[in-house]
């Protein structure tokens, strides 16, 4: 068994020294120190030597162990260096070629929109609120007044979860949630998502609304009109901005407001449908059975509200013909926006 011992010790150290490569001082290893490598089948046999060989040969295995070991890893390393001292002797860097630019991100068109918008009104001293997507049917529609007949309620126009649970439709849930934990006088907007199943050059499943309520004293359709206008004009500048009647259940008088289109000049596009024109919002009065529902007196106070696409006023502002291309997510379109 000692003869093994020396043997095994002699040829080891010859063969590690011999490898080239480190694959070949793998394969080396696992020759001797394997599960069924030769040092490992001499401690086997161990079983059957006396007791008083046991302990000589069992110190010559355990030196013959931390010898191999350290051949290994001293030729390990000695090939590393070699490999790497090749690698860098062979390895050309051309110092004349152009470096690579990191290309970072922009903050998305809908976003910069909205937050352009924000600041407008918060200049005008408007509070910025916020509310759940997910919303109770008696606040999307029952407080502002829809009736259970009206086409807004049909499955064709909303996202329904159950019978009285849907994803908002607008962002007016929020106005109404905001009467009821505020009194009078303030000015709010409320810009978020909201999701109705149209899908076209100017429709999209989700998109963004921003809604605006002034509620106070003597508040009167005058002061919301000069209002409106004056966000219009910092929206788009000198824009010709006109006021059409119309009918909103939450709202009266109602009407909407249209603005010079912004892609053909007024001239007739695919955007304004040859009109020259483009509905930018819907507006009125707060409904008095707007006001009750949230415990406010009508004969007190009264209030207008606004609400409006911002992927619309995105798209009159950057001179975007379909709206879709917001989110296909295509770079090419969106690093314009930088």
């Amino acid at each position: 068994m000692k003869e093994k011992v020396a043997q095994l010790k002699e040829t080891a150290g010859l063969n590690i020294e011999k490898a080239e490569s480190l694959q070949e001082l793998e394969e080396i290893r696992v020759k001797l120190l394997g599960k069924k490598g030769e040092l490992t089948e001499i401690s086997k046999g161990m079983k059957n030597l006396t007791p008083e060989e046991r302990p000589v040969v069992g110190q010559l295995v355990n030196e013959l162990r931390e010898f191999i070991n350290s051949a290994l890893e001293n030729k390990n390393s000695e090939l590393k260096e070699k490999e790497k001292n090749k690698r860098l002797a062979e390895e050309v860097i051309d110092i004349t070629l152009p470096g690579k630019r990191n290309v970072l991100g922009t903050t998305h068109p809908i976003t910069e929109t909205m937050n352009f918008m924000k600041e407008i009104f918060i200049e005008m001293g408007f509070d910025v609120a916020d509310g759940p997507e997910v919303e109770l049917v008696k606040y999307n529609f029952d407080a502002l007044n829809i009736p259970d007949t009206h086409p807004s309620r049909d499955i064709t126009d909303t996202f329904y979860i159950n019978d009285d649970v849907v994803l908002r439709t607008q962002t007016s849930p929020v106005q109404v949630r905001y009467m009821l934990e505020h009194k009078p006088p303030f000015r709010m907007i409320c810009p978020g998502k909201v999701y109705r199943p149209d899908y076209d050059i100017s429709h999209t499943p989700m998109f963004h609304q921003m809604e605006g309520l002034m509620i106070g004293e003597n508040i009167s359709f005058a002061n919301f009109k000069a209002i409106l206008t004056e966000s219009l004009k910092k929206m788009f500048g000198d824009t010709e901005v006109r006021f059409r009647p119309h009918f909103f259940p939450f709202t009266e008088p109602s009407a909407e407001v249209d603005i010079q289109c912004a892609v053909c000049k007024g001239k007739g596009c695919r955007m304004c449908k040859d009109s020259g024109w483009v509905e930018i919002m819907g507006c009125g009065m707060v409904d008095p059975e707007v006001l009750k529902a949230v415990g406010y007196d009508p004969d007190e106070v009264s209030g207008f509200a606004f609400g409006m696409g911002i992927e619309r006023v995105a798209m009159l502002r950057r001179g975007i013909n379909d709206l879709r291309a917001f989110f296909e997510n295509d770079v090419r379109f969106l690093k314009q926006f930088k």
